[in-house]
């Protein structure tokens, strides 16, 4: 194994990643880095499919649980989290396995690129947002476009976070985030990555698979846990609670559909999420692509990643 290597399990909803990444690194002498936007959150447990208590003491897992429900949370900040752990894990001689569906999660910790300044104590942003709604978004488009063009070009005045991140990145480091993104893509790789994608080729039983989990979630407790949130002060406008399966039991909470009819939405919502994922990862042609409906079934998938994975590691 090189000095850089992370095992990723990556793949759509509902593909089997948490027992395959579990698998793997009791194998292979792992430990579970989540890359999912949603389990970063504390007490969003069930509706983000989150590794069960004995799932976690049976392997390490790291990146879950380490944001309130209240706070925003960046691609950059994860990138910065997940990396300690992954060098951690590295210098101790172990093998980090990123396991997750959140594609810009894992391909911004893979590449090594940099992200612009942030605020730290939100308080330029701040004043960009007041100014966005005081003098509004074309105005501020104007702006930028007197100082990075290239940006503006290809923002519509309603990009309200993409107009104002740009702004802040310039106000805070005199550079424009163009340049800023020309020069990260100059970088090499932070780490080398083994890509491991399981699936199916029939996608009605990845549905199929997907209604099921639902079910259990709501079997489980999804609209109790939902309901804790809301009643911990945790706000139904919280980035956060945009996630699938939050949402649409806070409209149900509402009154503004029947309990089965938010079931029916997150299935939907789901199915939706699922598709726009295998497009992200349909661009990773070195991944291994596994299939639970071969011959063989989910043993064979698990027998084939781990043999897979053995070699790859070692090159």
């Amino acid at each position: 194994m090189t000095d850089r290597t992370v095992l990723v399990v990556e793949g759509p909803t509902a593909s089997g990643k948490t027992s395959l990444g579990i698998c793997l690194a009791g194998a292979l002498g792992g430990e579970i880095v989540s890359a999912d936007s949603m389990q970063i959150y504390r007490g969003m447990d069930i509706g983000t499919a989150k590794a069960t208590a004995q799932e976690r003491a049976q392997i390490p897992h790291h990146m879950l649980d380490v944001a309130d429900p209240s706070e925003e949370y960046s691609v950059a900040r994860y990138v910065e989290e997940a990396a300690r752990c992954c060098d951690s894990l590295l210098a101790a001689g172990k093998l980090p396995i990123l396991v997750g569906g959140t594609g810009l999660y894992i391909d911004s910790l893979l590449s090594g690129r940099e992200f612009g300044a942030v605020d730290t104590d939100g308080s330029l942003r701040d004043e960009l947002n007041r100014q966005y709604d005081r003098l509004g978004g074309e105005a501020l488009l104007s702006e930028l476009r007197c100082v990075d063009p290239d940006r503006a070009a290809l923002l519509h005045p309603s990009d309200r976070k993409r107009i104002v991140r740009a702004l802040e990145v310039y106000r805070l480091t005199g550079e424009t985030i163009t340049e800023h993104d020309r020069r990260s893509r100059t970088i090499p790789p932070r780490y080398r990555a083994v890509r491991i994608i399981p699936g199916f080729h029939d996608r009605s039983l990845l549905y199929q698979r997907i209604d099921e989990r639902v079910q259990e979630m709501v079997a489980l407790g999804l609209f109790s846990e939902v309901r804790t949130l809301l009643a911990s002060g945790v706000s139904p406008k919280a980035t956060s609670m945009q996630a699938i399966g939050y949402k649409e039991v806070i409209s149900c909470l509402q009154g503004n559909c029947t309990e089965a009819e938010a079931i029916a939405q997150i299935r939907q919502a789901s199915r939706r999420y699922a598709k726009r994922q295998l497009t992200w990862f349909a661009r990773h042609e070195d991944a291994c692509r596994l299939y639970h409906d071969d011959p063989g079934g989910t043993p064979a998938l698990l027998e084939n990643a781990l043999r897979f994975a053995a070699a790859a590691i070692k090159k």
